[in-house]
């Protein structure tokens, strides 16, 4: 939600400077500025929703052929590898955003610090590892048992399934049951 409102914000702030300058032929200051600190939320905050609901793009050639226990260990194995991945991202984004405070480093413009929007990417990216760790343990489980119910792992589901979500989501279930009586 963060990461959305940013969004709106910044399509607001937009809109302003457009307008401002077309009207009043006053440009917002240091919108440039601003824009560059606004990226940062909304590329980072969202991710490990997106991780959560299984939103990212995904080659499953080999995947899509496996079931049972070989997919989850494929599955584990391969978050274990995104988990170790974001932790030395979570480990350099740490140290750039403790430079940027450390030099009281700002932007060019209206001299905005910058040590926020470099805050903003360890916090996120501490979240998505907390979500690959819980995904981790999902898929541990079910390597140990895999007729469990899955939980804190996204479900992969076929092309049927995700178009029959889709068309619920647009008509409403009432629609899509009307549609098979």
């Amino acid at each position: 939600m963060i990461a959305a409102f940013s969004i709106l914000s910044l399509m607001f702030l937009a809109v302003a400077q457009v307008l401002g300058r077309l009207f009043f032929n006053t440009p917002i200051p240091g919108f440039i500025d601003i824009t560059e600190q606004a990226m940062a939320i909304f590329a980072f905050a969202g991710v490990a929703y997106c991780q959560r609901v299984g939103g990212h793009i995904r080659m499953e050639i080999v995947l899509g052929k496996l079931r049972g226990r070989a997919l989850y260990i494929c599955e584990m194995i391969g978050v274990i590898v995104i988990a170790f991945t974001v932790a030395l991202l979570i480990w350099g984004s740490w140290f750039h955003f403790d430079r940027s405070w450390s030099i009281g480093d700002s932007t060019m413009d209206i001299r905005l610090p910058t040590w926020p929007s470099k805050l903003v990417i360890p916090v996120a990216l501490s979240l998505l590892f907390l979500r690959l760790l819980m995904q981790i343990y999902g898929y541990a489980r079910l390597v140990r048992n895999p007729d469990r119910e899955p939980v804190a792992v996204p479900v992969i589901e076929d092309v049927e399934k995700v178009a029959q979500h889709e068309i619920e989501e647009a008509f409403g279930d009432d629609a899509v049951a009307g549609d098979t009586k």
